[in-house]
């Protein structure tokens, strides 16, 4: 079955997608790590400090592990042969698979009992600009894409 006839958009379009699906969740993961900060911050100032360096720890990581797939996803989608693909062809099954497990991980962390908010605090601002970056760099290969044509 073709699937490239089911909201066909031009492939540059599809690096739009991809800023979409890390630029935005990562803004919102930040702003939920700022508040617990502030939080750990009324609570226990001493700690912020150390929060901070996890969470420069924790971009400095996440960024290093999405450059392959950033690196993957354009060269797949730059690629395609076809000028129109599916709006949902931004990812392939195996990607739409693992965003959608971290996704779910990512929901479970604030439901489980005892999880302290310095967990939050540290974790989040760094996973949160680790996505951004990912999200700013898609922009960067759609913009190149763009002057290219």
């Amino acid at each position: 079955m073709n699937t490239d006839r089911f909201l066909p958009v031009n492939k540059e379009h599809l690096l739009l997608m991809q800023v979409l699906c890390w630029l935005g969740p990562g803004i919102k993961i930040i702003i939920t790590g700022i508040q617990a900060m502030l939080q750990v911050q009324t609570d226990h100032p001493q700690r912020v400090w150390w929060l901070c360096l996890i969470a420069v720890a924790v971009a400095i990581c996440f960024s290093l592990m999405f450059d392959n797939f950033i690196k993957r996803y354009t060269a797949r989608i730059l690629n395609f042969p076809e000028r129109k693909k599916s709006l949902f062809a931004f990812f392939d099954l195996r990607g739409y698979i693992m965003i959608i497990f971290f996704m779910c991980l990512g929901i479970s962390l604030k439901f489980i009992p005892g999880m302290p908010v310095e967990f939050f605090a540290g974790f989040y601002p760094g996973l949160g600009t680790a996505l951004s970056i990912a999200g700013v760099r898609y922009l960067d290969s759609w913009s190149k894409a763009i002057c290219k044509q």
